[in-house]
């Protein structure tokens, strides 16, 4: 028996990856992103399915720029792709503009202090290194204010001390297609790029670059929807699912009406039932909230061909399920039930847990026994 073989032998849940997936929603964007380049964030450890191999797999599909949120993300892109431009998104950390210089990363100069550290250090080096600059279009969160922004642009010898490759802003209702606050956005971001001629702009995430063209700009930088989220609130999401998580049926057994169901007795039995008992619970990222305790009602599951519902509290290692409508020889111990994937959507998971699929999948655990399909054969990255 291989070692792969023993794994699989002792594991409660496993996450399959469909690299194939992942590179088909990328070549998808990018087609809907028209003339703009289409980078990827692949921040969040690939929004849960391994940073390295999703930034393989994209470069093979031919992305060349990514985005990530930390420098130790960066280094980790950088190995995956060599070739490819890395960004960081939270800035430049205090005294190490060196190590982003010697690991080829690019900082996202999120404030006048990050602008000054980098343009020092260019000048103590006589090398002008690029870098992109965030600009506040009302997020409120990271980038310079519209003041901010035009006084640098006034000071002509510190902005010559570095190269700016890339302006950017975040859109935050950008899912919203019918929000004014995103028309807000894209005039304040066409005023303060207006002060700086010539250099590329990037404003659209995933729901940007369906918000259509006026949005495009020179890049866009999806996430959640290479990953097969939805980035829109409303309408058919037309990405593929990228992870499927399941977890192993431990046991089966049977419940009488009247008697109730995991902690705090959430859940009162309305008729006798068959129970199957997963090994798979809020440690492992699956939320609490998407069980019967939840005021969304519990979420479902699909064990061959059938969906079932979720019974009682999700506890921290275990999911009772209701089986009772499935026939005996579609459920047995040792059954793999998709939790979500291509049956169950991880949006729909997360609306029942009042949460997002992008926090479902970011906050995948470590039990899981992780596989990945369909990976690009011709992959330069390596």
């Amino acid at each position: 028996m291989s070692n792969a073989e023993k794994d699989a032998r002792l594991a409660c849940s496993r996450l399959s990856i469909d690299l194939g997936a992942l590179a088909h929603n990328w070549t998808y964007l990018a087609s809907k992103a028209g003339t703009a380049e289409c980078g990827a964030a692949i921040k969040g450890d690939g929004y849960g399915t391994g940073l390295a191999k999703a930034a393989q797999a994209l470069f093979t599909a031919g992305c060349r720029t990514f985005f990530t949120a930390v420098p130790e993300e960066g280094l980790e892109a950088r190995a995956a792709a060599p070739e490819a431009r890395v960004f960081v998104l939270g800035g430049l950390l205090p005294d190490a503009a060196h190590l982003y210089h010697q690991a080829g990363l690019i900082p996202v100069l999120n404030c006048v202090a990050e602008i000054r550290d980098w343009a020092a250090y260019c000048a103590s080096i006589d090398t002008p290194l690029p870098a992109a600059i965030h600009l506040d279009t009302g997020m409120n969160r990271m980038g310079l204010t519209p003041d901010e922004a035009k006084a640098l642009s006034a000071d002509t010898n510190l902005l010559g001390r570095f190269e700016p490759v890339l302006m950017m802003s975040h859109l935050y209702c950008g899912g919203d297609p019918d929000t004014a606050v995103s028309a807000r956005q894209l005039q304040r971001f066409k005023d303060m790029t207006a002060l700086f001629p010539g250099v590329p702009r990037s404003l659209a995430n995933s729901a940007g670059i369906f918000l259509g063209p006026d949005y495009h700009f020179d890049v866009v930088r999806p996430g959640i929807s290479l990953y097969g989220g939805a980035a829109m609130d409303d309408g058919e999401n037309p990405m593929k699912p990228v992870a499927t998580a399941e977890a192993r049926i431990l046991m089966l057994r049977d419940g009488f009406k009247g008697e109730t169901i995991g902690y705090g007795a959430s859940q009162t039995l309305t008729r006798d039932s068959r129970i199957a008992i997963l090994g798979i619970g809020y440690a492992d990222g699956y939320h609490r909230l998407a069980g019967t305790g939840g005021p969304q009602g519990p979420a479902n599951a699909w064990i061959n061909g059938h969906t079932v519902s979720l019974l009682g509290r999700v506890s921290m290692d275990l999911i009772a399920v209701d089986v009772t409508d499935v026939p005996e020889d579609a459920c047995k111990r040792g059954d793999w039930v998709e939790m979500f994937g291509p049956h169950i959507s991880v949006d729909e998971v997360a609306a029942k847990a009042l949460t997002i699929g992008y926090e479902l999948l970011t906050g995948l655990g470590r039990r899981y026994r992780r596989s990945y399909i369909n990976a690009p054969q011709d992959n330069t990255a390596r």
